[in-house]
């Protein structure tokens, strides 16, 4: 008994030793909670400069790139813009790691591969938006709109390019609708470390997520349509990011007030990022 006692203690002290290595390194947690924050921050700027034009006191329906060259047009704007680049290399970095070690635990082969997959199409799309904002920063690009379109028509020259556009675009719209899911189930609740929140700060995490995550499944609903209608048509200049996205919100019925909420749950979700980059579970088992 004695044997067996000293061989399950053996065991287990080499399991918990075994989850002590693979624990996710201080500063890498460190570096990826900072990324959290500066994707919260880009989102409320977006959602700002949404919200002034909703409301007609100037702002725009602007992506990113456009939030970004406000903010550098401010005093010491370029030196935030570098801030957040570095910042947002470090959500980058959080995304590859989900896409190899898969800290979230999903068990399902399927859903795994999803996850896995949404993850490294984050990491390029935020690793563009880090690059994005120190060429700004330095002035070696302009704010102007028109990449999607110039994507689009260089796919569209190719073989099979409608194809190609017409998945991105069922892609985008299944994103759209995980998120939209996500937001209707509380879901995104489970990445938060609940024993370590107050009351006040796990009700405006659940609230802020839930109204924020719907927004942006939403207008990635008509990311997803407009390059649904490029495959079908060939016209590139049916391909909107997330600009032209705003953009044509506002243009429905009752559209400056459609635009209105949608850019109050951007800032939402850029509170809700903010949390989440204090409250995140970030343990690899």
């Amino acid at each position: 008994m004695a044997g067996i006692s000293s061989i399950t203690s053996s065991t287990e002290s080499n399991e918990s030793s075994s989850v002590s290595s693979n624990d996710i390194k201080p500063w890498i947690k460190g570096f990826a909670r900072v990324g959290y924050i500066s994707r919260g921050i880009v989102y409320m700027l977006i959602g700002a400069l949404a919200v002034m034009a909703a409301l007609g006191i100037g702002g725009s329906t602007s992506d990113s790139s456009g939030a970004f060259a406000a903010v550098a047009s401010k005093p010491f704007g370029e030196v935030l813009l570098w801030l957040l680049g570095i910042g947002l290399i470090g959500i980058v970095l959080w995304c590859l790691i989900q896409v190899i070690q898969d800290p979230d635990h999903v068990k399902n082969g399927g859903k795994s591969l999803f996850r896995r997959l949404t993850n490294l199409i984050s990491a390029i799309a935020y690793g563009s938006l880090a690059f994005n904002a120190f060429a700004i920063a330095i002035h070696a690009k302009s704010s102007g709109s028109g990449s999607e379109q110039t994507l689009s028509a260089k796919l569209l020259a190719q073989p099979f390019g409608q194809w190609v556009i017409g998945i991105v675009g069922l892609i985008i719209i299944g994103f759209a609708l995980h998120e939209i899911y996500q937001a209707y189930t509380e879901k995104y609740t489970n990445q938060f470390k609940r024993n370590e929140m107050n009351n006040k700060e796990w009700e405006l995490g659940r609230k802020t997520g839930k109204l924020g995550i719907f927004s942006r499944g939403l207008v990635f609903l008509f990311i997803g349509y407009f390059f649904i209608q490029t495959a079908i048509t060939a016209d590139p200049d049916k391909t909107h990011g997330l600009d032209g996205a705003l953009s044509k919100l506002a243009q429905q019925p009752f559209g400056q007030w459609l635009l209105g909420i949608v850019a109050v749950g951007f800032i939402l979700y850029g509170v809700f990022q903010i949390l989440m980059g204090k409250n995140r579970h970030m343990t690899i088992y």
